[in-house]
């Protein structure tokens, strides 16, 4: 097998923009959140352990990093035939839960992620 270097991250690239239906009913794009200093995009879902164990320090860092211009945005891309919890209304109830203070977007046909 040879070698092959990847760079680790391309820092200077951007995004391409998309959009998306949030838990708030909006169509929210990408431009829509983009925060001055950068943007943290979470691909999450409902059922997820790891994602329910550490769903509180996100919404806390996430408070800390908006005042530093920095936003987030969450995008739960699961097929909700398979995985019922992650439905739609499920998304709607774990992000009031759980307080969330960034958009939470569903990504039906998984084209973004």
């Amino acid at each position: 097998m040879t070698l092959t270097k990847t760079p680790i991250c391309d820092f200077g690239k951007k995004a391409e923009n998309f959009s998306l239906k949030s838990t708030e009913n909006k169509t929210i794009s990408l431009n829509d959140v983009r925060g001055k200093n950068g943007t943290l995009i979470m691909f999450i879902c409902n059922h997820c352990p790891y994602v329910k164990a550490v769903i509180d320090d996100i919404v806390n860092d996430s408070n800390i990093l908006k005042k530093e211009g920095i936003n987030f945005l969450a995008i739960m891309s699961n097929d909700v035939k398979n995985y019922p919890e992650d439905s739609f209304d499920n998304m709607i109830k774990f992000a009031k839960e759980n307080h969330f203070n960034f958009p939470y977007l569903i990504d039906e046909t998984q084209e973004i992620a």
